[in-house]
């Protein structure tokens, strides 16, 4: 334990995995709150950008939120932050933040928050300047002598110096035998800029020199011959190092005017102005950074020194006076002034471990304790084992992720939806259609079993329903005490709604000041949306309902509907939509059948769940309790389709839209820019019709933007629509399948993740993603299959798809799995035993993504997984007894199983040489059997070598795949096409493509 250390006065964890160098902290009254009290500016690589104002609470895990002003997310990557008088015409201080290619200034400023919220801090963007080359640093200072405000040089990775006065860009220029950047300073004094060189020495040049030199935008070759007017650059004085240099830096105080300090690899260099060594130290460790500041000794400077062994050294010229002990290395360090502490020296390490800190003893308290001679209690051990081991037992018993919840809740929330529609409507849309449009009115009741402040409730309903008021701010509640809020649900929209639920959120604190949050659902009647109307005859769609229960009277399930029907005798019942189709219910009079049709595919779902949930109380209500109902028609999945391409189209249609506008946008500002210049100008130009081409302009860009509006509000329906077609798709696949809630929970969230499309993330490549992963998983043919692919990395990023064949082969193939007995479940990933063979694939470089066939989609190859399965295991003689003996009954699934796992090429060696001799006279026709024969090739010659090295085997399988791809990728498939491929083209891997 060290007994000099440096006292932590405040600390700070910033982010977790970002990157912190030497430029990416700075110290200043940044907001100019004019108290003479600093600020700390945090810039990192990752491009997040920090302000702290510390103050003397103690450290805590993660930052401060009480100490941190302002936290900002910024596009690029942050070089080096500096505080500076920026803007022209202010005497007020900016920042500058560097980024790799631009240079930006913001105004940080606060304005006093209400009550007990604090101050409030924002960050404006003054100006930006795009820069043309890679940044290295920066350094800024009063150039030429101008007082008043700061300009600024940057220092590029090739050696360009580019000055910037406030927002406008000065001159560049290039260094003279320039290799790498080096650390750059100003030195007001001399008006000069310092470097240092790839020659390792330290470099001098006046701002009048640079500012007469060649343009640097006219010479590609700083060393070649002057092209053009100007003076060649080059420096006042030079001074050799014989190093490379960490940093430079120049005390600002009047007692060390002209000292200029580099901190070298091995050395610490002080020069005079004009280039004369003061004095030098060598230094017997590795230094990370450095800082003079102002000494108390007239003629002398103290140094803050870090070194890479956590050591914070202060010297005084060459002396050392003070050694601290840090917890990190720091790469920055400076020195501030605070409210309750002045001279605080503020240290940054390279992970992110800001520290404000002095320099004090830390005392040593540790003293010997003394030896407990006394024999262990074996009785009283042994039961402290027992308590322990019961507490662990009972904690790996219990694995709730959420805490479990009290007996009484602290509040009852019930909703309940009035049996009849209002009075007088409160919709914004009085008639669709000639059609009045009804709302109904659902009452929300909140009983307080403790005293409840500060609650409020949230209503949420899917579009297009809506409702009078979303939010409620409820009064203080106390013991026993209820309230209730009423509002009123109507149609909003010219299509009907895919759900008639809504969700009800009430947040509030508990006595305890704990927040707490209770939901709950209310549905809303069918008759909202839907009037009763005369049956249709002819329709487009159909769907056939069976039960196992007598037919039941169509009015007497829906009474609500039946006061104005014309079937008397409840076989049918039509529904009229008020901005939809209609749809008409059907039962038979002999069978128990019940058909629903209409013209619309979308439609007719919320009349199948309405159906579908009444059957289930009519029956329960009965006292029936073998009642079931299925489907046993085909599943209309190319009905479905035409939702998910309209869905499609729209989305593609409203990224044409955006590009487009931003086409013109930019069109439009350069017509402006050129027009700003010739009217800026003291003699203009003539407008050449400029003025003509920017009304055009203007007029593209507003049709472009109504365009896009509707468009918008096209998606929006359509995504509506088809949320109905999936939901009425699981419904009847339920329904095929018998399927139990749980696998209907998951079939629902698997083809609609997403409640709603965003421009970065639509329903498309989402569902896609989701029916991937269930074809790979619990609906794989084999274990086999389903453990490579959780050995698996993850995926592409997801993007909008340049077609929807892809998706629809997926749910086509998801549909044939289930029908086949395939079980929904997501236990099972956890239970697949992963082969030794399949582990090895995980490894980095294990599985490669297979290419996809160029042509149209019907040539399917075998699964990436499965094609590095055959070349890992090759099978036993054991496996070839089995296979003889398989009979002729099973011979077609044999070999589609065969096909699949890869074992097929060492089932039938005599087929197989008859294949060869085929293959060689029709080697176009039959491209697969040229693939088999590869693939026994590798057969025969992994059992005459089976204990190659892995290397040869690695060399084999970049071979034949390459072989594979081309043979595959030059030839086409003929019509005499043989069994196995046939019945390979009827299961497709969800892995292909």
């Amino acid at each position: 334990m060290s007994l000099f250390k440096a006292r932590d006065w405040w600390s700070a964890g910033l982010g977790e995995g970002e990157e912190f160098d030497q430029g990416c902290l700075c110290v200043g009254d940044v907001d100019n709150s004019g108290t003479g009290h600093d600020k700390v500016v945090v810039g990192s690589y990752m491009g997040m950008l920090r302000i702290f104002s510390p103050h003397a609470n103690k450290s805590s895990e993660g930052v401060p939120v009480e100490a941190q002003l302002l936290e900002v997310q910024l596009h690029n990557a942050i070089i080096q932050v500096e505080v500076g008088k920026f803007v022209s015409c202010s005497e007020l201080l900016h920042l500058a933040v560097l980024h790799p290619r631009k240079l930006s200034v913001y105004s940080v400023s606060g304005t006093a928050g209400n009550v007990e919220h604090g101050d409030q801090y924002q960050l404006k963007l003054v100006y930006e300047h795009n820069l043309q080359r890679t940044a290295c640093n920066m350094t800024y200072g009063t150039f030429g002598g101008v007082t008043g405000h700061h300009s600024l040089c940057i220092q590029s990775m090739d050696g360009m110096l580019m000055f910037f006065e406030q927002d406008s860009y000065s001159f560049g220029r290039f260094l003279p035998g320039f290799l790498l950047p080096g650390p750059l300073v100003y030195n007001p004094r001399t008006d000069s800029f310092l470097t240092v060189s790839s020659a390792r020495q330290l470099e001098s040049y006046k701002y009048e020199t640079l500012a007469v030199a060649t343009e640097a935008e006219s010479r590609q070759d700083p060393d070649l011959p002057l092209k053009t007017g100007g003076k060649r650059l080059t420096p006042d004085w030079t001074f050799v190092l014989g190093e490379q240099a960490l940093d430079l830096s120049l005390p600002s105080f009047s007692h060390s005017s002209s000292s200029i300090f580099v901190l070298g690899e091995r050395n610490l260099y002080c020069l005079r102005d004009n280039g004369q060594i003061r004095f030098m130290k060598k230094l017997e460790f590795n230094p990370s950074c450095f800082l003079p500041y102002t000494s108390v000794t007239d003629g002398t400077t103290n140094l803050l020194l870090g070194n890479h062994t956590n050591m914070m050294l202060v010297y005084q010229d060459v002396t050392l006076k003070w050694a601290a002990q840090l917890p990190f290395v720091p790469v920055a360090v400076r020195v501030g002034n605070f409210p309750e502490l002045k001279g605080v020296v503020i240290s940054l390490s390279s992970g992110g471990h800001l520290l404000c800190s002095y320099m004090g003893t830390d005392p040593s308290f540790f003293s010997t304790p003394k030896v407990d001679a006394r024999e262990a209690d074996y009785e009283q051990v042994d039961a402290e084992m027992k308590k322990l081991q019961k507490f662990i037992r009972e904690a790996t018993r219990t694995q709730d992720i959420l805490p479990k919840t009290d007996a009484e809740e602290d509040l009852v929330v019930t909703a309940g939806v009035c049996s009849n529609m209002d009075s007088q409507s409160q919709a914004l849309i009085q008639d669709i259609d000639g059609m009045p449009v009804p709302s109904v009115t659902v009452q929300v009741k909140v009983k307080a079993s403790c005293v409840v402040h500060s609650s409020k409730l949230t209503v949420s309903i899917q579009p297009p329903l809506a409702i009078t008021q979303d939010q409620f701010v409820l009064e203080p509640m106390g013991v026993g005490s209820s309230t209730v809020v009423a509002f009123s649900a109507f149609l909003n929209g010219r299509y009907p709604p895919a759900d008639l639920t809504g969700d009800i959120t009430v947040s509030y604190s508990s006595p305890t000041g704990v927040p707490r949050v209770l939901q709950s659902k209310f549905s809303l009647p069918l008759a909202l949306v839907c009037v009763q109307s005369s049956p249709a005859k002819t329709t487009k769609f159909k769907i056939t309902v069976d039960t196992n229960q007598p037919p039941v009277d169509l009015n007497s399930i829906f009474p609500e509907f039946s006061a104005k029907s014309e079937d008397k005798d409840g076989n049918s019942l039509a529904f009229q939509f008020l901005s939809g189709a209609k749809v008409t219910v059907l039962a038979s009079k002999t069978s128990q059948r019940y058909r629903i049709q209409s013209d619309s595919f979308e439609d007719m779902w919320l009349v199948v769940k309405e159906l579908v949930q009444r059957f289930d109380r009519n029956f329960s209500k009965l006292g029936v309790k073998d009642f079931k109902k299925s489907f046993s028609g085909p599943l209309p999945l190319q009905e479905y389709f035409l939702s998910v391409d309209h869905h499609f189209q729209l989305r593609v249609s409203a990224q044409q839209y955006q590009d487009l506008l931003s086409e013109r946008a930019v069109q439009f500002r350069a017509i402006q820019r050129r027009l700003l210049t010739r009217f800026k100008d003291k003699t203009p130009a003539p407008l050449q019709n400029l003025d003509t081409l920017l009304d055009a302009t203007y007029s593209q860009v507003m049709a472009l933007a109504e365009a896009a509006e509707e468009n918008r509000a096209l998606l929006e329906e359509a995504f509506v629509r088809l949320r109905s077609a999936t939901h009425l798709l699981v419904l009847l696949l339920s329904l095929w399948q018998g399927l139990t809630p749980d696998q209907t929970a998951i079939l629902e969230a698997t083809l609609l993740p997403l409640l709603q499309d965003t421009p970065q993330l639509g329903w498309e490549e989402s569902c896609d993603a989701a029916v991937s992963h269930l074809l790979r998983t619990c609906l794989s043919r084999s274990p086999k299959d389903q453990a490579t692919s959780l050995a698996q990395a993850g995926g592409p990023v997801l993007g909008l798809p340049k077609d929807t064949a892809r998706l629809k082969k997926h749910i086509t193939l998801l549909c044939d799995r289930i029908g086949k007995g395939g079980r929904l479940t997501l236990a099972s990933e956890a239970n697949v035993q992963v082969p030794i063979q399949v582990q090895n694939l995980a490894a980095p470089g294990g599985v490669e993504p297979i290419a996809e066939v160029a042509g149209d989609g019907e040539e399917l190859e075998l699964p990436q997984e499965m094609t590095k399965f055959i070349k890992k295991k090759q099978p036993s003689k054991k496996v070839k007894k089995e296979k003889k003996e398989v009979s002729k009954e099973t011979s077609e699934a044999s070999v589609k199983e065969e096909v699949e796992g890869a074992e097929e090429p060492v089932k039938e060696p005599k087929k197989e040489k008859k294949e060869k001799k085929e293959s060689k006279k029709e080697s176009s026709k039959e491209p697969k059997e040229e693939a088999k024969k590869e693939s026994k090739k590798d057969s025969s010659s992994s059992k005459e070598k089976k204990e190659s090295s892995k290397e040869k085997k690695e060399k084999d399988k970049d071979k034949e795949g390459k072989e594979a791809s081309k043979e595959s990728g030059d030839k086409k498939v003929s019509k005499k096409v043989s069994v196995k491929v046939k019945e390979k083209k009827k299961e497709p891997e969800a892995g292909d493509g």
